[in-house]
């Protein structure tokens, strides 16, 4: 059976040994992905015990990728994109270029490695893991943020960049006579770049031009008959579909493509439902995804060659950190957004791996650098959440000891459109407004004379909010630094809406400790949240109907605000 079956031996041993140390993960504090890794290292084929199919954990890790990126898509509109492209697009280039030479630097000249080897090394250290940036803005409620915004157009620039790279590689082989009877001379080399790029913009241009209309028109057809299933079918259908023929026809890599169809449904009116149905298959294949990386390690290196992974960590930790927020710094934008990207980009992922094993099959370098890349990639990502929390304390330190840091710390964000966007500092409604509901209770509050902040799920969102004389933080209320900064600690009321029962009872959970007293009022998505709510949380009041809710909440919150108030919905 373990033979015959691969596929259910490899779901069935990733997804139980990740949920095991997941758990410890988060016991001890640290991010489950960390226990993901580790889950991945135990059913490798270099650790003793029950081994998982090497080759079908990077197929489904690819999934998991496309996932990941088709998700990001739905809340990174081309307004977005467009919108930090003066920062995303010379920082991306200008730090891949940094840091592939320092790679250069250390590997020819250290450890004597050829020309080419050092190359390939060197790409492999300049690009940072999507996959993982995502899930460490999202664990902090900072992806729809400005600061989240930049480093999500950073690596989106740094993988249409790797693209290009890996196209570019097996001519650079025969250019410097590793492969191939004859070198490549220039004229063929501007072609092979010319024909890389027109593939690319080409599929960017169908997508837009082609693909926002017959997208949304699919999805309303499916709409139509009624039936959810077939709706997240096509969502799926829609991502994986779109990433497949990116790579087949534009030979655009399977995370770019999905990503775009993203982008194009975000655009429509259906991009808040294919989120939420999409999100359950997102977070399985994200699990998929970091077992794989931690199979492909070969934990001897690390006995074998500790300061070289240490070496090959430090340039990834702190080169590319020091470069990217030198960089940002440079473009003039604030302090806490140059360490955010710095932060982001201290670590390497799924390209890494990719050009990697590309250098290795052009015999451009040895095999004995994938551990290395995989080793230094997996300490990385288990580091890089403390390179987050470290954001707001290191921040402190060069404000205290540095000129500079302090005249960084008071620049407006360059892309902030609206300057008053702070709530006010004691007893105000904050309003998550996900849907027409909570904008309406919002506009009315704000109306009845209480001063109002909605905690807005995106950017664009938010604006819009802000267009109505409301202020807006952009966030979730499952987050703590969100909920900080819309000072529920100093709120009378708090309401939630719409929540389904778990992140319910998480919001639930970290506003008692931000505020115990506070009231809190609920409306439950159905019967059943309702009467967990009811029964199972310390809500004060639980509400389901939809017609009604705007009128009620509105009234309770009055009776129980005798001057400000805060709502989180």
């Amino acid at each position: 059976m373990h033979a015959s079956l691969p596929l259910i031996t490899t779901f069935a041993l990733a997804f139980v040994l990740a949920l095991v140390f997941g758990y410890v993960a988060e016991r001890l504090k640290s991010p489950p992905l960390v226990g993901y890794l580790f889950a991945g290292i135990a059913v490798g084929p270099y650790t003793w015990g029950p081994v998982a199919d090497l080759w079908l954990a990077s197929q489904l890790s690819e999934i998991g990728v496309m996932l990941l990126m088709f998700g990001v898509g739905l809340h990174f509109s081309v307004r977005d994109l467009l919108r930090v492209k003066w920062v995303a697009v010379p920082g991306a280039i200008l730090q891949m270029t940094i840091a592939t030479i320092l790679g250069v630097v250390f590997a020819f000249y250290v450890w004597n490695w050829t020309v080419a080897g050092a190359l390939v090394f060197g790409l492999s250290l300049s690009c940072a893991s999507t996959v993982v940036l995502l899930k460490a803005l999202e664990l902090r409620g900072k992806l729809n943020s400005l600061d989240g915004q930049i480093a999500v157009g950073w690596l989106v620039v740094e993988d249409i960049a790797t693209v290009v790279i890996l196209v570019l590689l097996p001519p650079l082989a025969e250019i410097l006579g590793i492969s191939g009877p004859e070198p490549m001379g220039a004229q063929a080399i501007l072609m092979k770049i010319g024909e890389t790029l027109l593939r690319v913009v080409a599929f960017i241009a169908l997508m837009l031009l082609v693909g926002r209309k017959l997208i949304p028109l699919g999805l309303q057809m499916v709409i139509k008959t009624g039936s959810r299933e077939l709706f997240t079918l096509a969502v799926l259908a829609c991502a994986i579909g779109v990433a497949f023929v990116a790579s087949s026809i534009f030979e655009v890599s399977f995370a770019l493509g999905a990503f775009f169809a993203g982008v194009v449904m975000q655009e429509s009116k259906f991009a808040k439902r294919a989120a939420a149905d999409s999100l359950s298959f997102q977070d399985a294949f994200a699990v998929l995804f970091f077992v794989g990386v931690g199979m492909m390690l070969d934990w001897h290196v690390l006995v074998e060659h500790p300061l070289t992974v240490l070496s090959v960590l430090l340039i990834i930790m702190v080169g590319k950190s020091v470069v990217a927020v030198a960089l940002v710094n440079f473009l003039r934008y604030p302090l806490h957004s140059s360490l955010t990207i710095g932060a982001s980009l201290a670590q390497i992922g799924e390209f890494s791996y990719i050009l990697a094993a590309q250098g290795i099959s052009l015999k451009m370098v040895g095999s004995e650098m994938m551990s290395l890349i995989v080793a230094a990639s997996i300490l990385s990502i288990a580091l890089n959440p403390c390179m987050f929390a470290a954001v707001s304390p290191f921040g402190k330190f060069l404000q205290r000891h540095f000129l500079w840091a302090r005249k960084a710390a008071l620049r407006e964000n360059q892309l902030q459109t609206q300057p008053s966007d702070k709530p006010e500092p004691l007893g105000q409604i904050v309003v998550e407004c996900n849907d027409q509901t909570s904008h309406r209770l919002a506009v009315e509050l704000s109306r009845s004379g209480f001063p109002v902040v909605c905690i807005a799920t995106d950017q664009s969102e938010a604006e819009q909010l802000r267009t109505d004389r409301l202020s807006a933080v952009v966030g979730k209320v499952t987050d703590r630094l969100t909920l900080s900064e819309a000072n529920v600690d100093a709120a009378k009321a708090v309401v939630l809406s719409g929540l389904h029962f778990v992140d319910g009872s998480d919001a639930i959970g970290k506003i008692r400790v931000l505020n115990p007293g506070v009231h809190i009022i609920i409306r439950a998505a159905n019967e059943v949240d309702r009467k967990f709510f009811a029964e199972q949380t310390t809500a004060n009041l639980v509400l389901m109907d939809e017609q009604m809710i705007a009128e009620y909440m509105t009234a309770s919150v009055r009776e129980q605000c005798a001057s400000r108030i805060i709502v989180a919905q």
